[in-house]
Order: structure tokens, then C-alpha cells, then sequence
């Protein structure tokens, strides 16, 4: 085994997805020599939507991206929540104009491919060969007062810190912490896109809908700029267990899963040309992240299932907030990755919390009658009622926090 000679200064990013790049932008911004390591052989992004809240757009203007955004986001006007059967539907909440006016920065709807194709750009334009492809980790360690990353080809690249942005089933916290025991949650995801064109004309809306119903629910926003309606689904049924991103399913399993449900919600998945599933999966809380000079972010330390749209934006607000550390505390890898998770780890820990709730209603029983989904839209879904619980998440200002 070779290993290039240390540098100093210089940290690896182990994952090249959002949260990697992420993190890697914020710190190339800070003066850092930074490798992404993607172990895919080009750097892409599933085909699948985004949000990304006024929390998360605040990080991302910070690292100067409001211009290249503006070119691919599509902005909502408002949410929406429509009953599963009869499509009668109640306004939840405001986001265009109204987000910016009260939080600074907007709510946005994207492609996660372009807005990772945003990020690699501006990490290109800084380090034009940052990005290292087709790099698959066989093992982290911290020795003698460094961090090595090994690969699979045998190469072996050293820096003062690594990060572990490689996700969910993420190669880097199975070395520092071993394998992880996920728990199915009795629920499938579907997720698909389908131009708007191809939409009849009263669906192609510039605002995000939800669909409450038994035993399920259904989200469909425009991305693209409003060229693409996303769609992504969820189910409860305990036969496929597999959770990945990209396994196929075929569009009369999806429609089977929603039998019974609006035409409107059927017009959406018969012009899905591919649907994908996947099992969705909870994991407990990781008592710490970091171990020598190696370090977690996003899904890879607390993966979040998707009911409270925070995934991705957790991710960007880790990147923001370590490089901050690092940069504050680089001599002093304890300091830095305890501030770090100090900062981060009940934050993170609340949205799981949350987001695991959110799956418990979106699925009561009780959405199967049209009154009672009137009585919980009043109780629990009117505008004021999601501000006054969405506070905390919305206003945070991860590129604030005292370090």
C-alpha cells in the first residue's frame, strides 16, 4: 500500500453527494485543501426532488450560490393538502414572497440533480480537480496524528481530517462504529418525475400538494424551474425491505398501493415512465459522530426519514457548522468535532424525532373519513398552528451560531 505524502491543512470528504459537497464548498470557502472521494464512477445525482427550506437556502446564499440557484429552483407560490378521495383541498401554508418577507431567504423546490450540479460547479470553479471518481473505501484511521483514508485499489490518501459524508449506508461509520441496525418502519417510499407538460392542465400548479389519506400519503411539487412535477409517495405494507434509491418498481405496483385514491393522484402515476421504491428505515441516535480525526454528516450520523422535507438540509447545515469548527479549532481535532457535535446533535436528533412523528399521522386511520380529515386540517395543519411548531427549524441560522 502507497500513501500520498501528508499535507498539511488538507481534509478528505468521503461522499459526493449533497452533504459532501456541501461541506466541501464551506471549506474550500475557508482556505482548506479539500478532496471529495466519490466512489461512483461520474458524479450525479438521483432523479428525484428536493426542498429546501429557508434554514437551508440561508446556508447555501452564504456560500454564494443565490445566482446559480435562481437558474434551476422553481419557487411555489404556497402548499396545499387535498383529501385522498374526494380531492378536496384546504390551504396550509404560504411560501413565495410570504417565506422570504418572514425568514430572509425562500423556500425552494429543486431537482436534486441540479442542485448537485450547483454545488460541484462551485467547488470545480475553486479546485478544479477537488472532485476524485470511481474511489471506493475499504477503511478510515487516525495514526500518528493524522487521518488516513484506504481504498479498495489499495491506495491510500492521508490529510489532518476526513469527513464521512457517504450516507445512509455509509462505509465510514461501519470503521469507526461498526455495522449499524436498521428497523424497518413498515412503510414504502415511491418516488418518480414527470414533465409538466404532460400533465393535464389543472395540475401543472406552481405549489407544493399534499395528499392526506388512510394509510398513506402522497406529495407531488414542481422542479426545474416548473418544467418537472416530482412525486414521491408513501405506503404502508410490509413485503419489500430493500432500501435503496434506485430499485425499480412498475407503475401498476404503485397504482395498486393508492386503489381507491383521487383521479388526480392517478393521472400523476400513470405518466410516471419509471417509479422507484424503497423501504424506509429508523435508526437510533449515534452518542457521538466522531472518533481520532474522523467525522460524520449527514445521513451518515442521523438519517432522517422524510416527513419533515429536513434530510438534505441537515446535511448543508452540518458542512456550514463543521467547517466553522475546523477552522476555529483546527489544531485540536477533540475540540473541534465536540463543538461540532454540540451543535448539531440535538438539532438533528429533534428532526428525526419529528419527522418519525409525522409518519405516525400521516398514516392515522382516522384520515379515512372526509370529516375527520376537516377536524385534524383544523387542528393541527392551519398556517398559524405550522408556524408557531415550525419556528425552531425555520428561523435556526446555522451561519450564525457562535462557535
Amino acid at each position: 500500500m502507497t500513501a500520498e505524502s501528508f499535507v498539511s491543512h488538507k481534509i478528505l470528504v468521503i461522499g459526493g453527494g449533497i452533504g459532501g459537497l456541501a461541506a466541501a464548498l464551506a471549506l474550500l470557502k475557508r482556505g482548506f485543501d479539500v478532496e471529495v472521494h466519490e466512489q461512483a464512477p461520474e458524479l450525479k445525482e438521483v432523479g428525484a426532488g428536493i426542498q429546501i427550506s429557508s434554514n437551508g437556502t440561508r446556508v447555501l446564499y452564504a456560500l454564494g450560490l443565490e445566482e446559480p440557484l435562481k437558474r434551476v429552483q422553481a419557487l411555489p407560490a404556497r402548499r396545499v393538502i387535498r383529501h385522498w378521495s374526494t380531492g378536496e383541498t384546504w390551504n396550509w401554508f404560504d411560501l413565495g414572497p410570504v417565506t422570504q418577507a418572514r425568514y430572509g431567504t425562500p423556500h425552494v423546490m429543486l431537482h436534486r440533480g441540479d442542485l448537485h450540479g450547483v454545488l460541484a460547479e462551485a467547488v470545480r470553479a475553486i479546485e478544479p480537480d477537488a472532485v476524485k471518481l470511481g474511489r471506493r473505501v475499504a477503511d478510515v484511521v487516525t495514526v500518528n496524528g493524522h487521518a488516513e483514508a484506504r481504498f479498495e485499489d489499495g491506495s491510500a490518501v492521508r490529510a489532518d481530517y476526513i469527513v464521512g459524508a457517504d450516507g445512509i449506508h455509509s462505509k465510514v461509520r461501519a470503521c469507526l462504529f461498526g455495522a449499524d441496525r436498521p428497523e424497518f418502519t413498515g412503510a414504502v417510499a415511491w418516488r418518480g418525475l414527470v414533465p409538466m407538460e404532460k400533465l393535464p392542465e389543472h395540475l401543472r400548479q406552481m405549489q407544493g400538494v399534499n395528499w392526506l389519506g388512510p394509510q398513506g400519503h402522497v406529495l407531488h411539487y414542481p422542479v426545474r424551474r416548473g418544467e418537472i412535477m416530482n412525486f414521491i409517495s408513501f405506503v404502508e405494507r410490509d413485503d419489500w425491505r430493500i432500501e435503496s434509491w434506485v430499485t425499480q418498481g412498475t407503475s401498476g405496483e404503485l397504482a395498486n398501493d393508492y386503489r381507491g385514491w383521487h383521479a388526480d393522484v392517478h393521472a400523476i402515476v400513470e405518466r410516471i415512465e419509471t417509479p422507484y421504491k424503497w423501504a424506509m428505515m429508523v435508526r437510533g441516535p449515534m452518542p457521538r459522530w466522531s472518533r481520532g480525526r474522523v467525522t460524520l454528516l449527514g445521513d451518515a450520523c442521523h438519517p432522517t426519514l422524510p416527513f419533515l422535507g429536513q434530510g438534505g438540509v441537515m446535511a448543508i447545515e452540518d458542512g456550514y457548522v463543521l467547517a466553522a469548527c475546523l477552522e476555529k479549532h483546527f489544531g485540536d481535532p477533540e475540540t473541534a468535532f465536540g463543538r461540532y457535535e454540540e451543535l448539531r446533535r440535538e438539532r438533528t436528533a429533534t428532526v428525526v424525532r419529528k419527522s418519525h412523528e409525522n409518519r405516525r399521522s400521516a398514516f392515522s386511520p382516522a384520515l379515512a373519513d372526509k370529516n375527520a380529515i376537516a377536524v385534524e386540517v383544523a387542528r393541527e395543519w392551519q398556517q398559524e398552528r405550522v408556524r408557531e411548531r415550525m419556528e425552531w427549524l425555520y428561523a435556526y441560522d446555522a451561519t450564525a451560531v457562535a462557535i
